[in-house]
């Protein structure tokens, strides 16, 4: 115990001086499209390479955070308060899941990023937490024993039993019936890239459903036809960082359409679909666009720069009309070049990271960013953003859920 101290120590004020410095750093515009591209991380890190990583998401132990990460991670829980934001009304259960395998792209930081929400309800006492990674947990019955569940970089058709629709049409009943009746849902990053088209979209990395599903009470679709019309061709994956990848993308990419969604109650629930990702390790400029609600009040309203995989959502699903906008990309700050590799670009630049929303009786609360590790030790003030999200997904912590912008 002596030592894993010392090293949270250790580690808490290597972070401390990190942020520090962090304070100081041009805004994201400053770094040249022709600078050193960053170091990329080893195969695997991050969603690069295959299932081969030492450890994480995407090893051969894959609901194994890495023990690094992990101290990191406590290290920098630690530094927060003793007492979550809001004083919970009774004690509160959440349900932490993700699909292993996963039903889409696995992520390397599921495993952490389940970890880090066990730790922040430890550490705070605003919830117990039981960590699943098996889709027959998602039963009407076994889920009525929750006040929330949070979903861990679920992607794809993350409920669905591709050769049994009953069991799916079961599934997605009782999801969406814990969520509308009252309850509450947290979802981050690649949980916003679930059941679209037939393919993943810009980041050409898998499907994002599984063909033939299809929503509740839907008649299934004849045989031979396909869930969704194939591109002619697909755009570039991502942002490209640290390869040699053009500034721009053809003018057939710019127009071309993602693919449209498959569970429609659940992509307007979550607030938006998965369109297009800057490649990690994108630099950009987080702006808060909420400096009132309790779930940014970590921020104080001051911007702050990080590195993500950032991701891009279709502007058929995602609009402020819908859903209340905490922070988004500060569009003004990214680099010329960052803009000009987006595929079927947003003609308002309206890139949110991170909203909430009431859907029937139930709350929804998402973060887009989350895709690396870093995320969930690299600012203190994120996993206080991370906390209160939750305490508003459960129902202790109120927060104005009015849509951002009036119809």
């Amino acid at each position: 115990m002596g030592v894993e101290r010392a090293l949270r120590v250790m580690v808490g004020t290597v972070s401390a001086a990190v942020l520090l410095a962090g304070a100081t750093l041009p805004p994201a515009r400053a770094q040249q499209a022709a600078a050193p591209a960053p170091p990329q991380p080893a195969a695997g890190r991050g969603g690069q390479g295959g299932l081969n990583d030492p450890c994480g998401g995407r090893s051969n132990t894959p609901r194994e955070a890495c023990p690094n990460d992990v101290v990191k991670m406590i290290a920098t829980v630690g530094l927060l308060p003793d007492k979550p934001p809001a004083t919970p009304q009774k004690p509160r259960k959440v349900l932490i899941w993700s699909r292993i395998p996963s039903s889409g792209w696995q992520h390397s930081s599921i495993p952490l990023a389940a970890r880090t929400i066990e730790e922040l309800g430890k550490k705070t006492g605003a919830w117990t937490s039981t960590t699943s990674w098996d889709v027959k947990d998602i039963t009407e019955e076994n889920l009525k024993q929750y006040d929330a569940i949070f979903l861990s970089n679920t992607t794809g058709t993350f409920l669905d039993d591709p050769d049994d629709q009953a069991i799916t049409d079961a599934r997605r009943k009782a999801f969406q019936d814990f969520l509308t009746s009252g309850k509450g849902v947290a979802g981050i990053h690649a949980t916003g890239d679930s059941y679209h088209g037939g393919r993943r979209g810009a980041g050409g990395r898998g499907p994002g459903a599984a063909p033939g599903a299809a929503a509740p009470g839907a008649a299934a679709p004849a045989a031979g036809t396909p869930a969704a019309a194939a591109p002619a061709a697909a755009p570039p994956a991502g942002g490209g960082r640290g390869t040699a990848a053009p500034c721009s993308v053809s003018d057939a990419q710019k127009q071309e359409r993602p693919a449209e969604p498959l569970w429609p109650w659940w992509d307007e629930a979550i607030g938006g679909y998965f369109k297009f990702h800057w490649n990690y390790p994108t630099p950009i400029t987080v702006k808060i666009d909420d400096p009132k609600s309790p779930i940014t009040a970590a921020f104080k309203g001051k911007s702050f720069n990080t590195i993500d995989e950032v991701y891009t959502f279709n502007d058929s699903s995602f609009s402020r009309e819908r859903v209340r906008v905490l922070m988004s990309i500060d569009y003004n700050l990214m680099t010329d070049c960052d803009k000009g590799i987006e595929a079927y670009p947003r003609k308002d630049h309206d890139f949110a990271l991170s909203w909430i929303q009431k859907v029937g009786q139930g709350r929804v609360f998402y973060q887009a960013l989350g895709h690396h590790e870093s995320i969930y030790y690299n600012n203190p003030d994120m996993l206080a953003h991370l906390l209160a999200g939750m305490q508003y997904a459960i129902g202790d912590l109120k927060a104005d859920d009015s849509p951002s912008k009036k119809k």
